[in-house]
Order: structure tokens, then sequence, then C-alpha cells
């Protein structure tokens, strides 16, 4: 290979490399701008939150294990109350639930969980005396 060749080849890799790392900055550099306005959660998302217990905020697109978080009743004791089978049902809200199990009665599943919350918090009630929970 004569000299002018061989420069040719490593100028022509050089550009090509260039040319490479350009893309995939201009990729990165747009990717980031997309998650640069978002933030790591506060440390006060992160801790225990306190238990909720007016169960007239439950609203008709909440989820079963959103609701067991926010009422700290365990997302079984719902699925129990409502006899409905927690698999493949996770993600659906409770309007989605009432559609599916019981069309002819709207309003049903929210009106069975909040009571079934109602009641696990009475036989469940926290001791006010004892303090905060040890982790």
């Amino acid at each position: 290979m004569t000299r002018s060749r061989l420069r040719i080849l490593v100028l022509s890799l050089i550009v090509m490399g260039l040319i490479i790392a350009g893309l995939y900055g201009i990729r990165t550099f747009l990717a980031f701008k997309d998650v640069r306005g978002q933030r790591p959660a506060p440390d006060s998302l992160l801790e225990e939150q306190p238990r909720e217990t007016d169960v007239e905020l439950i609203r008709d697109w909440m989820t079963i294990p959103y609701i067991a978080r926010m009422y700290h009743v365990p997302a079984s004791v719902l699925y129990k109350s409502l006899d409905i089978s927690p698999d493949g049902n996770q993600e659906k809200s409770i309007q989605q639930l009432n559609d599916e199990y019981y069309p002819q009665e709207q309003g049903w599943i929210e009106a069975t969980i909040k009571i079934s919350i109602l009641e696990y918090q009475a036989q469940n009630e926290p001791d006010e005396d004892a303090g905060p929970p040890v982790p």
C-alpha cells in the first residue's frame, strides 16, 4: 500500500469515527434534555406516608394496589372482599374492574372497597400511645 493510500484510509477512518461519535453524542444530548426536568424523589416520598383514613377520597380511576398503599390495607384483603383474583387485575382501575366483573351494579366495587377499608382499620386501630413504628 502506498503512502498516499494509507493516509486516505487513516483519514477516512478518523472521519467516520468522528461522525459516529457525533451522532451518538447528539442522541445522548437529546435524551438528556428529556430527562433533565425530572428530579429524583425527595426524601419525604421515600419515608412512610401517614395513613389515610377518609375513604371518601377514593376515586374510580385508582387501582387496588394504590388504594392498599394509601390506606395501609393489604391488597389481598381488598381482593378477597371483592371476590376477585389479583392475577392480571393489579393495573386495572376500580372502574374497569367494576365494568368487567359487576357491570349491572355501577359503583359496587368502590363501595365495597370503602366498607372493607373501614372494617380493616377498625380491627387494626394503631395504638396512639405506642409512638412511631420501629423499622
